[in-house]
């Protein structure tokens, strides 16, 4: 119930003295009854490849990094870790390896999901672990682009993967969800339960559909699925539940939710949702998505993690506000407490927020947690949130019930800080004193208080990190320090899958590209059919790049190649921009394109000569040029125009199938200069390329040179490129193009003259 006071005793935090103000009463009381059970607040890794770069941070600054995110009682204490289970499938970030590439194949020390669990396990022995499937290996599709032909292999596939964290790693795998935010299969469900059930596994619940609330229309009509679901997970609920799930009974959770840069917006977005996600919403779970933004910039959704931590080389990383915006509530619950009900210590501010309250499973302890986020100040990146008006208030905490005698409780307050104004974060202020079983608060906007009878709480505190550094130049790496079967560290996957082989020769352990088919793909990047790997800094524009590499004898793939200058990861692989020096060995034949998909050639060639096993391929792009090399014999020497003008440097196949790569270097564009000076020049490729041209000049009149002059204006031409002209460069070439017969209608100018007409020579598309 709600009531009108005036506060007439000014107690601890609280309201300036000397002034009466009107104030609401909440009543927090367990003798009216209870409502849910708390199941926890959590964070995601996976989804894909979202802490991929934390893997290989310094020692000191990966744990203290680990204990911000697990440990109790020191930052924000997680109480799930949710992972992905690897499909060798682009699931937002990158790929995430498979324990089954094949169905012949098995192998549990791939990946760093099985890592990462037994650090939290380490922190916090009572963490829940939750894993959830983006994609899928091509093989359980049975020839299909589905994962439910054949329910029983794929929930083999699941159990399996399930054995494997208890036999390899004693992880007990508390739930497991069907298919990340694509449609599910009731068949599948029901398929799943009874097999985790003989399976020895009916400790393992089921979280379905990890998507919308939909399946709870079904459930309600099929007693067999709604048994077989033990949770309803949705995503990016807007903290709305529907009537009909609350009519299944069943625990409701926002099983992915957050998903916002972690600036203090995204703070505010995090304290309104953990709290009005029950308070709104009746959900007992919260998820983020992502745990820990440990991924390359710019790839897809950069910093919607709870924390930052995205350069292994320097060891910087960034405790954010959602850290200790968590640990208002995770700090002093667990899984297994109880909320109050809602109007008995659950509810919406009347000054706007929101407020829950929670009771340990004895009943000796309360927790009760304000939010005040305003609309501005806590947008989320999805759904769109309704306007709303949040003001400064004065409230009266009323205890009741088994609490009534309570007389102080513990404070601890947050505060974002916008225009200029610093935040105040997870601050301990002097406990609040109840008389009467009443005690007086003032609320801000924008402020979390946390009043609790836990005394354990802290603020954990570590060394600053060092500072931030660029990735650093040279690198190198031969692939001899990992163990068989580990991802290199900074080499990120968009498509396919990469793991440490031992080649059985004198190049000792490589770097083999996994995937022989197209994988049961979460989204479209894996359709292109090539597998691309990026490293580096996105703002390099000067760069060379090498690898020694190898095609498959068997299951190998077509081609190879090496690229810098690349753009587009994430999702949008498919369409991934750059400059690519592609080789085909059995072919004979290189070619160099502006994409990953080939839809834009630059130039093709043929080698000279069948070319030996292993092969390394260099690519220097410095400025308008590109030059390629294999086995140091120097292949073409190209203007590149219309490539973009920075990106990550890349490797990867043409199709998928097996490659191994080895001695991946990457330097800049003065010491790849250096490099290629050694190389030498062959001229068939100089006669290849320019013959045909001064052929056909030897033959002009005299009055049809400056025609050609003004057509390779080069200066010229390469402004009215630069400036979106290529209509005038267009007109340019075409005139060269009818005196010389030839109409090439698939470049802008891909003639050139040579040095005896003192032009430089110039390629464009």
């Amino acid at each position: 119930m709600e009531v009108k006071v005036f506060a007439v005793e000014i107690l601890a935090l609280i309201i300036p003295t000397c002034a009466l103000m009107q104030t609401t009463t909440y009543l927090f009381d367990d003798s009216q009854g209870l409502g849910r059970k708390f199941d926890g607040i959590g964070g995601l890794s996976g989804g894909g490849a979202t802490s991929k770069l934390l893997v290989n941070y310094p020692e000191k600054q990966r744990n203290e990094i680990l204990d911000f995110l697990f440990k109790p009682n020191y930052g924000a204490s997680l109480q799930i870790l949710k992972v992905e289970i690897g499909g060798d499938a682009q699931s937002t970030d990158g790929t995430e390896a498979s324990h089954m590439h094949n169905s012949w194949d098995e192998n549990y020390q791939r990946g760093y999901e099985w890592w990462l669990m037994v650090e939290a396990k380490k922190r916090n022995s009572n963490i829940k672990l939750y894993g959830l499937p983006w994609g899928w290996p091509g093989w359980i599709g049975q020839g299909t682009r589905s994962p439910y032909t054949k329910p029983e292999v794929t929930a083999d596939y699941i159990i399996r993967w399930i054995k494997g964290a208890k036999t390899y790693y004693n992880l007990t795998i508390d739930f497991v969800g069907i298919w990340n935010e694509k449609p599910y299969d009731i068949t599948y469900i029901k398929t799943l339960r009874k097999m985790l059930d003989s399976g020895g596994l009916s400790n393992t619940r089921i979280v379905a559909p990890d998507g919308s609330w939909s399946i709870a229309n079904e459930m309600l009509n099929d007693q067999e699925l709604s048994a077989a679901i033990d949770y309803i997970g949705c995503h990016y609920p807007g903290t709305l539940s529907t009537e009909n799930a609350l009519k299944t009974g069943k625990q409701l959770w926002a099983s992915e939710d957050y998903s916002t840069f972690n600036d203090e917006v995204g703070g505010g977005c995090w304290a309104r949702i953990l709290n009005k996600n029950y308070a709104v919403g009746n959900m007992t779970a919260t998820i983020s998505w992502n745990l820990i933004a440990s991924y390359y910039n710019p790839l897809p959704f950069y910093r919607d993690g709870l924390m930052t931590a995205v350069e292994p080389w320097s060891g910087n990383y960034v405790v954010e506000t959602p850290i200790w915006l968590s640990a208002h509530t995770t700090q002093f619950t667990q899984v297994g407490w109880t909320y109050l009900l809602h109007g008995a210590g659950v509810g919406i501010l009347e000054g706007g927020g929101s407020y829950i309250s929670m009771v340990s499973p004895d009943g000796k302890d309360l927790t009760i947690v304000m939010e005040t986020m305003s609309h501005n100040h806590s947008l989320c990146i999805r759904p769109a949130l309704p306007k709303y008006t949040v003001v400064p208030q004065n409230i009266t905490v009323k205890l009741g019930g088994s609490f009534a005698a309570v007389s102080q409780m513990n404070v601890w307050y947050s505060k974002l800080g916008f225009n200029g104004q610093p935040s105040t974060m997870f601050e301990k202020q002097s406990a609040v004193t109840f008389k009467n079983g009443e005690a007086m608060l003032s609320l801000g906007v924008d402020e979390v208080y946390t009043l609790t009878t836990v005394t354990t709480g802290q603020k954990g505190q570590a060394d600053t990190p060092p500072p931030s550094k660029p990735f650093p130049l040279p690198y190198s790496d031969n692939f001899e320090r990992y163990q068989l079967g580990e991802e290199p560290y900074d080499l990120a996957p968009q498509t396919g899958s990469y793991e440490i082989v031992d080649s059985n020769s004198s190049h000792g352990k490589v770097m083999r590209q996994m995937v022989l088919q197209t994988p049961v793909q979460w989204c479209k990047a894996d359709g292109i059919g090539a597998s691309l790997n990026v490293a580096g800094n996105y703002k390099w524009t000067d760069i060379y790049v090498e690898a020694e590499v190898i095609l498959g004898s068997v299951n190998g793939t077509d081609g190879v190649f090496v690229a810098a200058r690349v753009q587009n990861g994430g999702c949008g692989s498919y369409s991934a921009k750059g400059v690519f020096f592609f080789l085909f060995p059995e072919k004979q034949m290189y070619i160099v394109t502006y994409d990953l998909a080939r839809t834009q050639v630059l130039k093709t060639g043929s080698l000279p000569s069948k070319l030996p096993s292993w092969n390394k391929l260099a690519l220097l792009v410095s400025g308008d040029e590109a030059r390629g090399s294999v086995n140091g014999d120097s292949l073409f020497n190209v203007t590149v125009l219309l490539s973009p003008q920075n990106g990550f440097v890349a490797l990867g196949t043409d199709s998928y199938g097996i490659a191994d790569f080895d001695n991946f270097m990457i330097t800049t564009a003065s010491e790849g200069e250096r490099i290629m000076s050694k190389d030498k020049m062959k001229s068939s490729d100089d006669s290849l390329y320019f013959v045909r041209e001064v052929r056909f000049v030897m033959f002009l009149s005299a009055a049809a040179i400056p025609l050609l002059l003004q057509a390779f204006q080069l200066p010229h031409n390469v402004q009215a490129i630069r400036q979106g002209q290529e209509s005038q460069v267009g007109v340019n070439c075409l005139c060269l193009s009818l005196v010389l017969g030839l109409i090439n209608t698939k470049s802008v100018c891909q003639y050139r003259l040579a040095n005896e007409f003192l032009i430089d020579p110039m390629e464009t598309t």
